[in-house]
């Protein structure tokens, strides 16, 4: 049974005593037999060697991996060894053991390696905690076991290496604090602690270390605190990550005073307050993440002085105010994203001087006035989304000169005017949705030259016209939503050239004349909804070619004629919606082969006979079972009573029989309709 943790705390010296006999006597074993297989006597080399290779066989579970066929506790010196290299008197100066699966702890006795400066033992599994005599090893310039196992307190006794460049700890589960104790490391340069389970606050005594480069704890989810001023005492400091911690309070000022910094990574942590205007003073910023915080107040004008910035972050905080025109300077972004805030005014018109960036993410905020037409100079663009906002005027045509466009996203806002013709000069197009706006005029036919489009949603506009024949030249397709438009005339049968299209909505629109065939081509097709249209004819039975259809609505249209007894080949169908239509014969037994059914609507039709005894087999009709408004005779067959899970049943409005289906459910059971 483990020693309790407070019990280990308070008595470390006779575990340490422990531990050292026990290896005194490892070590003595391996010196015996060592020397009586060799003739020479023991020498510094001699001990590098027994240190090394008791390392390696200390676990009784495993032997070494073959990489390591070389280690011979033999050898007079282990500097022909892999992994192992020496200087030129043959004293041992680095370790350098990148992933291969040791399933070690930590060496022990490192400190006995008088010359070691590097040691890397990185994504090798290495088990337990970090001696305290680490602090002994006074060569060392760098230690790197990241990506490993290691648990318990990163040693205080660090803090005596006064050579060491890296410390690099990353991904590992270590706890406790970061020891103060690491600002006297005075050569330090990079100090590496993200993905551990480390707690407490980031000490003021890092701020001592005036050549570090490199501050990356990000991922310890258990840091807090503020941000300390000190840090800013760091001049030299080019990446500074605490994402994803607890840090909370504002950002300090002082973190101007940072001139060579590069990085600096504070997303998803607590921060609150404004983002200070002397961050514009860190010329050198290259990338600037503090997204998913609480930031509040306004974009410092003096962002637009950070001439190198590429990417700027900025999503999921409370900013309010406008967008600087001052970010127009920035000629080096690259991503812009400041969606989910609450930020109001207009699209800033120097954008259009941005020719380097490739995102600009003004999702969800207030922003008003018009698309500037000048965007259209911002050639690398890939992704523009000012969905969700209060955008008004009409999309310019100039955005058609975009060629490198992927990602077109202006839906839920005020926009007006016809879509333009030119968005098809956007060749690398691949996602446009323009719903929930004003927009009227037809579906332009060049739209659907384009053949990278994966996606065109046009949900709630007051579109009109015809569906162009041209869109059975959009086979990239596999998403089309054009559905609450005033959209009229025929499908068109060239719609089945979309081989690719997985859903498939034209609801509510003013369609009229039959359902083509050529439907039935669409075999990806997994939603298929057309209803509320004025469409007619019978239903075609090529619709049970669509193996795949998960969803199928043709309610409130005029459709006449018999169900299809194929529609029971749809066997991924979950609903199943013919309702308000002018259908009629009876229902087809076939349906009780859609097994996975959930919803089943075949209300307001002038179907007729008997209720099939398979209908109220289906086991996954969970959600309605709607028979209401036909001419359906005949009795209730007991088997209704499997349906247990249905929350509404109703075959109100019939001529049949109740029977005794009142007596067949109980408390809690579903809405029951007579």
């Amino acid at each position: 049974m483990p020693m309790p943790r407070h019990f280990l705390n308070a008595a470390p010296d006779f575990f340490h005593l422990h531990r050292h006999l026990h290896l005194s006597y490892f070590f003595l074993f391996f010196l015996n037999i060592f020397l009586s297989h060799s003739p020479i006597t023991t020498t510094a080399a001699n001990h590098e060697v027994l240190v090394l290779f008791s390392w390696l066989h200390s676990s009784s579970s495993s032997s070494p991996p073959p990489p390591f066929s070389t280690w011979n506790s033999q050898d007079s010196s282990p500097c022909k060894w892999s992994f192992v290299r020496c200087s030129s008197d043959e004293y041992v100066t680095e370790i350098n053991i990148q992933s291969v699966h040791l399933a070690l702890p930590f060496p022990s006795n490192l400190s006995s390696l008088s010359f070691l400066e590097t040691l890397i033992i990185s994504e090798a599994n290495l088990t337990g905690a970090i001696p305290v005599d680490i602090g002994d090893c006074v060569s060392l310039k760098t230690i790197d076991v990241s990506s490993n196992s290691l648990i318990g307190d990163i040693p205080a006794s660090i803090g005596k290496l006064k050579n060491l460049e890296e410390l690099t700890l990353n991904s590992n589960q270590l706890t406790g604090k970061i020891p103060a104790e690491l600002g006297s490391c005075t050569s330090l340069k990079s100090l590496v602690l993200f993905d551990n389970r480390l707690s407490g606050s980031i000490p003021t005594e890092l701020g001592q270390l005036s050549g570090l480069e490199i501050l990356r704890a990000g991922g310890n989810q258990d840091i807090e605190g503020k941000l300390p001023d000190e840090i800013s005492n760091c001049q030299n400091l080019q990446v500074l990550g605490l994402a994803e911690t607890k840090i909370s309070g504002g950002l300090p000022s002082s973190l101007g005073k940072l001139k060579k910094l590069q990085v600096l990574s504070l997303y998803t942590t607590m921060l609150s307050g404004e983002i200070p205007r002397e961050i514009g003073n860190c010329s050198e910023l290259v990338e600037l993440y503090l997204y998913e915080n609480s930031l509040s107040g306004s974009l410092p004008g003096e962002l637009g002085k950070l001439l190198k910035l590429e990417k700027l972050m900025l999503w999921q905080n409370n900013l309010v105010g406008s967008i600087p025109e001052e970010i127009g300077n920035c000629k080096n972004l690259v991503i812009l994203d400041v969606s989910l805030n609450f930020l109001t005014g207009t699209i800033p018109e120097s954008f259009g001087n941005l020719t380097n960036l490739q995102e600009l993410m003004l999702s969800s905020n207030n922003v008003s006035g018009s698309i500037p037409a000048v965007l259209s100079n911002a050639t690398s663009l890939i992704q523009l989304q000012v969905d969700s906002n209060q955008i008004s005027g009409s999309i310019p045509p100039e955005l058609g000169l975009l060629f490198q466009l992927q990602v077109f996203f202006a839906w839920d806002n005020k926009l007006e005017g016809s879509i333009p013709a030119t968005l098809s000069g956007c060749k690398s197009l691949q996602a446009l949705d323009l719903s929930r706006n004003s927009l009227t005029g037809s579906l332009p036919p060049s739209i659907f030259q384009l053949r990278n489009l994966t996606k065109l949603l046009l949900i709630f506009n007051d579109l009109s016209g015809s569906i162009p024949l041209e869109i059975g030249d959009c086979k990239s397709l596999f998403r089309l939503r054009l559905a609450g438009n005033k959209i009229s005339g025929q499908i068109p049968r060239e719609i089945g050239s979309l081989t690719n299209l997985s859903f498939l909505d034209l609801s509510n629109n003013h369609l009229s004349g039959v359902v083509p065939d050529e439907i039935g081509n669409c075999g990806e097709l997994q939603m298929l909804d057309l209803a509320g249209n004025s469409l007619s004819g019978n239903l075609p039975s090529s619709v049970s070619y669509l193996s795949k259809l998960e969803v199928l609505d043709v309610s409130m249209n005029q459709f006449v004629g018999p169900i299809p007894g194929s529609f029971g080949e749809l066997f991924s169908l979950s609903r199943l919606s013919l309702s308000s239509n002018s259908l009629s014969g009876p229902i087809p037994s076939t349906l009780g082969r859609c097994s996975r059914l959930q919803l089943l609507d075949l209300s307001r039709n002038q179907l007729f006979g008997s209720i099939p005894v398979q209908i109220f087999e289906i086991e996954a009709l969970e959600i309605a079972l709607n028979l209401s408004w036909n001419s359906l005779t005949g009795e209730i067959p007991p088997q209704v009573v499997a349906l247990n899970k249905l929350s509404v049943l109703d075959l109100s409005h019939n001529k049949g029989s109740e029977g005794d289906l009142m007596s067949t459910f109980r408390n809690g059971e579903p809405c029951v309709h007579l």
